[in-house]
């Protein structure tokens, strides 16, 4: 018990002064010390209910440069037991597998709170028109999500062809009234995603 993943974290912690706050982000990152690694700073501020920059604070104060730096060091030493005995026993295909399966298990972990996902629901189906961007690698999945959304929602909108034409498909879905665009973005994500999502908010 005592090398166990919360037992580690809890051996991070001690010897620092933490503010309540800090406190609350410590308590939660030991509650889930097997997801720990690979949480963002946003949903472990979710999670801990608690602003991003308060997660960010947080790791300066144990003596990191930001939260990626405390991620970096939380995968390296203190790994959940699952990932630890794959690093060992399985290849790199598998142990990419068992990488999903945790990220699997995490968004399982987040799902038991099912009012985030009816509050996006409720916004998706409050815009007319509903624009569904994915450019290049993202489009098969912007594309299949419209197919299905169509059943559902009378003004379903795809865009997924980037280009001088896309500042004016967003400026149409807007004055038709769109309130809400949903984008698909995969790694690594067209600068014209970026400036299509700044160009919308």
């Amino acid at each position: 018990m005592s090398d166990s993943p919360a037992a580690r974290l809890q051996a991070l912690f001690e010897g620092h002064r933490l503010t309540p706050t800090q406190r609350r982000i410590a308590h939660w990152m030991v509650r889930r010390a097997a997801d720990v690694p690979f949480l963002s700073s946003v949903e472990l501020a979710e999670l801990a209910g608690v602003s991003q920059p308060s997660v960010t604070r947080f790791a300066v104060s144990l003596g990191f440069d930001g939260y990626p730096g405390l991620r970096k060091y939380l995968r390296e030493v203190a790994p959940a037991e699952s990932a630890a005995a794959g690093a060992s026993e399985f290849n790199e295909y598998q142990q990419a597998v068992h990488a999903e399966i945790e990220n699997l298990r995490h968004l399982a972990g987040l799902l038991a709170d099912p009012e985030p996902v009816e509050r996006a629901g409720r916004l998706l189906a409050s815009s007319r028109p509903l624009p569904v961007l994915g450019l290049r690698a993202a489009s098969s999945q912007a594309r299949g999500f419209a197919y299905f959304a169509a059943k559902v929602h009378p003004d379903v909108r795809l865009l997924d062809e980037g280009g001088s034409m896309l500042v004016d498909r967003v400026d149409g879905a807007v004055r038709a009234g769109a309130t809400v665009l949903l984008c698909f973005a995969l790694p690594r994500h067209p600068k014209e995603v970026v400036e299509a999502l700044a160009y919308a908010r």
